[in-house]
């Protein structure tokens, strides 16, 4: 674990998820049994702070390819996860999501549903013991309500995920109700509608009362979080309401940026090393720490089972999720990234000996979020792809990642696909990574500032610089106009594995330009119907709560 000026604030939010894990639950009717109670807690700022574990214990799902990654990522143009064989098979599952053919008796909705609703019912439940302390004297209103005000924004910010993925979800804020509850409305839009309210006033009436020392919350919900989740709910009015609210989006872009408090990082990879938590642009992560909180697998869910090799893992790799060729090729392609002097650029890093033609130029920094080419051992052998293989070569051919992918079902090639590299492989680990995963940073908060500033003005010359600002730090040459497309692409290529594209890809349906929006078709896929913009509310969820109304189209 890295030690820096945030790392008091780090180890408080450690600790307070480690008791936290022990306890999550996802019944918005259990009964109170925690042990933490006026008598023993609530004394101290740093009591309140580890008590609040719970409220943050569900983002664990957003490390490795759970729910959230799987409806964020992987039914997008972005991610692939092809059935290697058997591997990834999963009865069509991973089929279903990447060509948009899901139904609401797939998992990984109902995944999506208890992780985020488990962020209601904890926050729900730590508010109701904070105000029982009071009530019986333990604490005062004053020493709880910056606490209070924490807990009810980050309920909030579940809300906002939950509105943005199925749109018309029950609101919940009584911990003690045990009616099972309903919608706010059985018109979709209508309730949906209500949720947006209501995320919107629970953040606005909380913000002044959040701390505004960034270092001093690191990982916690604080008044530049909750102005972010306030900047993306507005950015995205228009799909959830029917109403654009561009400058109101500006508005918290704005105090993030003043506030003087985040930078970009020098180097783009800076974000995403072991020890990412000195980053200048992280403003919201969740501290993963392959012994103290583990569950950031990604390595293990991209990597093919021979880099155990290439990095002394402690365990095989599992072979699966992959960079889509359209992605890889959005950030190497002359005619979308020429170098300075318009040089083209390499296929990829590759061996002098593999036969494939080199060509030489200046290259995208973030090129290097996708592992491709041929792969070597920590000794410098390479790595043989071996056991399927065996018929003709018992030590298989050696192991080459391919930007292409042959197909999606079970005769996808086990090389095939660019593995996703954005986040720093620590040697020598086990199945979890110690790197900070990144909710919000910094280079999306001025690539959403010059989208807005783009949405009411396109010829904005601020916009253009800024989108420029996110370019040149990555080494590639300027653009000269701004245009959807180039938006679109530039917000994919910085952003990858963010879990932003399924909703930027929404956002920008309409807009003019050749870019591939959500429903379009692309490799595997073809065109889809708009209603599979938000997810089915998960079969499992309609059986438990007959009050709840399936959303329109499933």
């Amino acid at each position: 674990m890295s030690q820096n000026n945030t790392f008091p604030a780090r180890i408080w939010v450690l600790a307070g998820l480690l008791m936290a894990f022990a306890t999550a639950c996802t019944d918005l009717s259990e009964p109170v049994d925690s042990q933490v109670t006026a008598e023993t807690f609530f004394q101290t700022d740093e009591q309140f702070v580890s008590a609040m574990g719970d409220a943050y214990s569900p983002l664990r799902a957003v490390g490795g390819g759970g729910s959230p990654a799987q409806f964020n990522e992987a039914t997008t143009d972005e991610i692939i996860v092809p059935a290697r064989g058997q591997d990834w098979s999963e009865g069509g599952f991973w089929y279903r999501v990447n060509s948009h053919q899901w139904t609401p008796d797939d998992g990984t909705f109902n995944g999506f549903w208890r992780s985020y609703f488990s962020g209601v019912n904890n926050t729900n439940r730590l508010i109701f013991q904070f105000e029982s302390a009071i009530a019986d004297g333990g604490t005062t209103q004053e020493a709880a309500a910056p606490f209070l005000s924490e807990l009810i924004a980050m309920r909030a910010f579940y809300y906002y995920w939950l509105l943005d993925a199925f749109g018309n979800v029950p609101i919940v804020t009584d911990f003690t109700e045990t009616e099972a509850p309903s919608q706010p409305s059985s018109d979709f839009q209508q309730g949906r509608q209500a949720v947006f309210n209501f995320v919107e006033s629970e953040l606005q009436g909380n913000l002044g009362n959040l701390s505004d020392d960034a270092q001093g919350t690191y990982a916690r919900m604080n008044q530049w979080v909750a102005h972010y989740t306030l900047a993306k709910l507005y950015m995205n009015a228009e799909v959830y309401t029917g109403n654009a609210r561009w400058s109101d989006a500006l508005t918290h872009l704005n105090a993030i940026i003043n506030s003087g408090n985040y930078t970009l990082a020098g180097k783009y990879h800076d974000n995403f090393v072991t020890a990412n938590d000195g980053s200048p642009e992280n403003i919201f992560v969740v501290p993963f720490d392959r012994v103290f909180l583990t569950g950031f697998n990604l390595h293990q869910m991209t990597l093919h089972y021979g880099s155990q090799n290439t990095y002394n893992f402690q365990f095989q790799p599992w072979n699966g999720w992959s960079a889509t060729q359209k992605l890889y090729e959005s950030v190497i392609q002359p005619e979308q990234n020429p170098g300075p002097q318009g040089e083209v650029w390499g296929v990829y890093p590759t061996a002098d000996d593999d036969g494939l033609e080199r060509v030489t130029g200046t290259m995208d920094d973030r090129l290097g979020n996708f592992i491709v080419g041929p792969q070597y051992t920590a000794s410098g052998e390479r790595v043989m792809d071996t056991g399927i293989y065996s018929d003709f070569d018992l030590n298989g051919p050696p192991l080459t990642f391919t930007p292409a992918m042959n197909d999606l079902q079970a005769v996808a090639c086990r090389q095939c696909g660019a593995r996703i590299g954005k986040y720093e492989f620590e040697h020598g680990i086990g199945n979890s990574l110690s790197n900070d995963f990144v909710i919000y940073r910094y280079a999306d908060v001025l690539l959403l500032k010059a989208e807005a500033l783009w949405r009411t003005n396109p010829g904005s010359a601020e916009a253009l610089a800024l989108v420029n600002q996110i370019r040149a730090r990555s080494g590639v040459h300027d653009f000269t106009e701004l245009d959807a497309d180039k938006i679109l692409a530039e917000r994919g290529r910085e952003l990858v594995w963010e879990q932003t594209r399924r909703q930027d890809l929404i956002r920008f349906a309409g807009t003019e330009g050749g870019a591939t929006r959500y429903n379009d078709p692309w490799q595997f896929k073809d065109i889809s119907s708009a209603h599979r913009n938000v997810a089915p509310i998960p079969t499992a969820q309609l059986q438990a709560n007959t009050k709840l109304v399936q959303n329109p189209g499933y």
